[in-house]
């Protein structure tokens, strides 16, 4: 696991090398893309699926904005000629989302069955979370016990909304 761990990182870096490097602003947002899916991979390899579903949601969404953006301020496209340079791009893309896919198929098989008691801290949750006189376990546990997660996930939710929101702002402030 430590292994794939590390080519993740490797690809998450080397993703925002390029991002910060690219030529045009639509590779950039892209390859940008690569560190939101790796960061997804990698939570998944650390076995917190919460957060990896929180990171997906926020990483689709920025790139459907951000890729939608791109595409209503670009008023002219490039026609597209086959350039060795651009072949060579292509079949880098095309090894490095087989990569994402193979350690992707990994990291979801190290993690546990749904519905498992894997984790050795389960029943002390349980327990406390009787003594809450919340309304049902899960209530209990989320609130008294996971508060400052759940407020850090929350968190990262709002600030996507309010960026793009800004973003929007912006637009149609300019349009007027």
């Amino acid at each position: 696991m430590e292994l794939y761990l590390i080519i993740i990182l490797v690809l998450m870096i080397l993703g925002s090398i390029y991002s910060l490097n690219a030529s045009d602003l639509l590779s950039a947002v892209i390859s940008y893309g690569i560190v939101g899916f790796g960061l997804v991979i990698a939570f998944l390899l650390l076995q917190a699926p919460d957060l990896a579903i929180v990171q997906v949601v926020v990483e689709v969404a920025t790139l459907i904005i951000m890729i939608a953006a791109i595409k209503n301020t670009q008023s002219k496209i490039p026609k597209m000629e086959f350039k060795p340079k651009i072949a060579i791009y292509y079949a880098i893309t095309l090894i490095a989302a087989l990569v994402f896919i193979l350690i992707f198929d990994r990291a979801t098989g190290c993690l546990s069955q749904f519905g498992a008691d894997t984790m050795r801290m389960a029943q002390p949750y349980i327990d406390g979370a009787q003594h809450t006189k919340s309304a049902n376990l899960v209530t209990g546990v989320v609130f008294d016990y996971r508060a400052y997660d759940t407020l850090g996930e929350a968190t990262v939710l709002f600030t996507a909304v309010i960026g793009v929101l800004t973003i929007l702002r912006i637009k149609g402030k300019k349009e007027k």
